[in-house]
């Protein structure tokens, strides 16, 4: 067994007895193995943490079966390996969750000799579907670029990652931040314990406290139950503050206590509670201007930013785009269960000219957009939505109406063509896949005439 890779484990079974029995044997062989009692509970699992394999039970009383549960997690965490198994199971019933995607379907009682064979094989697997990519990632949401400013970031996360050194983590919006953390986290000591992220500017003002501290029952109206905060789920592991930018000052200062003190106070309670958390922080504004415009305390600044880890937006980054769009279209033609697809020299120089306001998170958006609805193998220039064209959107200074730009471009890209074939028509237009009479059409209506 490959010793420096363990899957992440949750086993998803209404029967108790059987999470118990099942979780110990798995950790006694070393993975890290959690437990929900139902479906709705292991989706929200899977929503806060990157799993690997899910051992589902088929048959569960509530909203969601094994089936329906199976339907979501491949819907929202297609990467995840599912085992169905069930004491109930069907031909039919396993027929139709390997249509849906499951790994596969084991009987109970369960055997385990079969169990850490199967977990063996899911190994197998995952290591074979991330072979050639960096060395340094979440097999779930894998860090990818080979840019001098990219393997910057992945040397300070080996650096750090070990250490308890508070990380902020800055960038605009879409460049990757949460996947910072994340990897800080799983190669950290902490990794076994939970990863809890916040999202400051999601919260309401009025809510932020109790969502981080926790508050008593009865502490205010519509307090019917206690509720343990952020801080408290977090410890012994990591918390990620992400947009801490965003945060009100009142809400700094309580921070600011609990770095110091290790120690929070749920709302509604005088008492407090230790904990031990690392704390990793995130935002896309400049927080020295902030504190120069009294928005934020330069007091927690300087707590939170022991290491700076500053993520480039992916225009400044641009010879990462073919590994990123290497992985898009793999991931979402396995998604959508179609043949791998390909992207022209065309549409590739035309991407790499696009300024990606949204960074990654917009490339992400559009791959899985054009998986959906190109009808060919090879995506081309014609694939491409209107905004890769759009004015105020190319590096360079390109502002023209689409039919412009369009026209620009392949006048370009037919002269760089045909100079890298000599000036030869027929290795050109078979090149560019269309007849020798068309690229001659196409020449005439650019005035392309061969430089002498």
């Amino acid at each position: 067994m490959n010793q420096q890779f363990k899957p992440t484990i949750l086993i998803i079974d209404d029967e108790a007895s059987i999470c118990e029995s099942l979780q110990g044997v798995l950790e006694d062989e070393g993975y890290n193995v959690s437990t929900a009692l139902s479906g709705e509970e292991g989706i929200h699992f899977l929503a806060n943490e990157p799993i690997d394999l899910v051992f589902l039970d088929i048959l569960m009383p509530g909203g969601m079966d094994g089936i329906e549960t199976l339907k979501e997690i491949k819907q929202m965490f297609s990467d995840t390996e599912v085992i169905m198994i069930s004491g109930h199971g069907t031909f039919d019933l396993a027929l139709e969750a390997g249509k849906l995607g499951a790994l596969d379907f084991l009987g109970k009682p369960l055997d385990l000799d079969i169990i850490l064979e199967k977990v063996e094989k899911v190994i197998q697997k995952i290591e074979l579907r991330h072979s050639g990519k960096t060395s340094l990632h979440r097999y779930k949401r894998p860090i990818i670029g080979n840019s001098p400013a990219m393997q910057e970031i992945l040397m300070k996360i080996r650096q750090v990652a070990p250490t308890n050194g508070r990380v902020l983590i800055t960038g605009e919006s879409g460049t990757g931040k949460e996947l910072v953390a994340r990897a800080i986290h799983e190669f950290s000591r902490r990794r076994k314990a939970p990863f809890v992220e916040v999202n400051s500017a999601a919260i309401p003002k009025e809510l932020i406290e109790s969502e981080l501290f926790g508050h008593e029952r009865g502490a205010f109206t519509g307090a019917s139950k206690l509720r343990v905060g952020k801080f408290e789920q977090a410890n012994g592991g990591t918390i990620f503050l992400d947009e801490i930018g965003d945060m009100s000052l009142s809400m700094q200062a309580k921070i600011l206590r609990v770095l110091e003190e290790h120690k929070v106070e749920r709302v509604g309670s005088g008492q407090t509670i230790d904990v031990d958390v690392r704390t990793i922080s995130a935002t896309n504004k400049n927080l020295s201007a902030e504190i120069e415009e009294n928005n934020f305390r330069e007091d927690l600044y300087y707590r939170l930013n022991v290491v700076p880890i500053h993520v480039l937006p992916l225009r400044e980054r641009i010879e990462d785009l073919p590994l990123l769009l290497d992985h898009f279209l793999d991931r979402f033609c396995r998604e959508n269960q179609r043949p791998k697809m390909s992207v022209t020299d065309g549409a590739l120089e035309m991407l790499s000219r696009y300024d990606w306001p949204g960074n990654v998170r917009e490339l992400r958006n559009l791959i899985e957009r054009i998986v959906i609805l190109c009808p060919n193998h090879a995506i081309d220039v014609i694939d491409l939505p209107e905004e890769i064209y759009g004015k105020k959107t190319l590096r360079g200074g390109m502002q023209a109406p689409l039919k412009d730009a369009r026209q620009e471009f392949e006048s370009r890209f037919i002269v760089n063509s045909l100079k890298a074939n000599s000036w030869n028509i027929t290795e050109t237009a078979k090149q560019l896949g269309i007849e020798r009479t068309h690229l001659h059409r196409k020449m005439r209506q650019y005035d392309i005439e061969r430089e002498t």
